[in-house]
């Protein structure tokens, strides 16, 4: 291939196109769970987590007007970056058509990026703190329906010693998680020859840029457990997340229809909600929520970055021969 602005373009072009007809193919599960919210600024404050909208009867006067509690829950926006390099030669000795699959990976993992994100964080609520300052899983998240009365704690977890599940609400505009975006995942390429890399290692560079994060929104939306995957532990766990109150004491109406789980438990959460029936008689719990499986709930930051670095190894070897 002759190496100009214009045929450097149409290979940019061609790379975009795969990349993004991967990136709209691949399914990802992280907004099941959470809700996407644009970011305007270097982090955003969700001062109205805790609160929920409720119907009273107007029976006379004004309207009721509402403050929203100043809880101060930040998240902060992290740059993210996945960068591949092509040798010039490979362009010029009309190799560059190899590297599809590359850029079919590249959508795919900027795709899966925010499950990566949302289900790390999901796995890690028995220690990381929401907006009433207990960590996300709990078992005394402060409760005061009547100010004139002293709060009382309500546990959205349970103890134990195994590998976590848990029991979301999905089925509302607010979710349990939040996935923040201020600069969504884009593919950019280094290829002009004045480009200090490019002139100075004689090779093209593509990556993907975002500016996301992912945080905790609304624990009354989700329960923890690490004890035992079984029919008396889900339910328990279905019993208290409809037993959730909001502030003034009105029931949420929580719908529990999500049993996120990591490969270990698959065979487990299957069992108790999709099967038709148990031995000995009909299986209660068939269809009362969707069994969601997660890699990302048994995989540690530290195993996702050797992963991770593998892959890119792998693609490099290829292009370098």
């Amino acid at each position: 291939m002759i190496i100009n602005e214009q045929n450097l373009g149409i290979a940019f072009k061609g790379f975009k196109a795969l990349y993004t007809s991967e990136f709209e193919a691949a399914v990802a599960d992280w907004d099941k769970v959470a809700m996407k919210v644009p970011s305007s600024g270097r982090d955003t404050t969700y001062a109205w987590l805790g609160q929920f909208p409720q119907f009273r009867e107007w029976v006379s006067g004004a309207r009721q007007l509402k403050e929203l509690a100043a809880h101060g829950f930040t998240i902060e926006n992290v740059k993210f970056e996945s960068t591949v390099k092509i040798p010039r030669d490979d362009f010029s000795d009309d190799q560059y058509g190899a590297f599809g699959k590359m850029f079919e990976e590249m959508g795919l993992a900027a795709k899966k990026h925010p499950d990566e994100l949302v289900f790390a964080l999901l796995k890690n609520g028995f220690s990381e703190l929401c907006f009433d300052g207990q960590f996300f899983f709990d078992t005394d998240h402060p409760y005061q329906p009547d100010p004139a009365q002293p709060a009382t704690s309500v546990s959205n977890m349970q103890a134990g010693t195994g590998a976590p599940w848990f029991l979301l609400d999905g089925s509302r505009p607010l979710k349990a998680l939040i996935f923040q975006v201020r600069e969504d995942y884009d593919l950019q390429s280094m290829t002009r020859p004045e480009e200090t890399h490019v002139f100075l290692n004689d090779e093209y560079v593509y990556g993907i840029r975002a500016r996301v994060n992912a945080g905790f929104g609304v624990w009354q939306l989700a329960y923890g457990s690490k004890a035992a995957l079984t029919p008396a532990n889900y339910a328990a766990a279905r019993t208290a997340m409809q037993g959730f109150r909001g502030d003034r004491g009105r029931i949420l109406g929580v719908k529990p229809n999500l049993l996120v789980v990591p490969p270990a438990h698959e065979e487990a959460a299957r069992k108790i909600v999709a099967a038709t029936n148990e031995a000995g008689g009909s299986n209660p719990w068939a269809g009362t929520a969707e069994v969601v499986v997660s890699a990302y709930l048994g995989v540690s930051p530290e195993d996702r970055e050797r992963i991770e670095a593998l892959v890119l190894g792998a693609f490099e070897d290829a292009i370098n021969g």
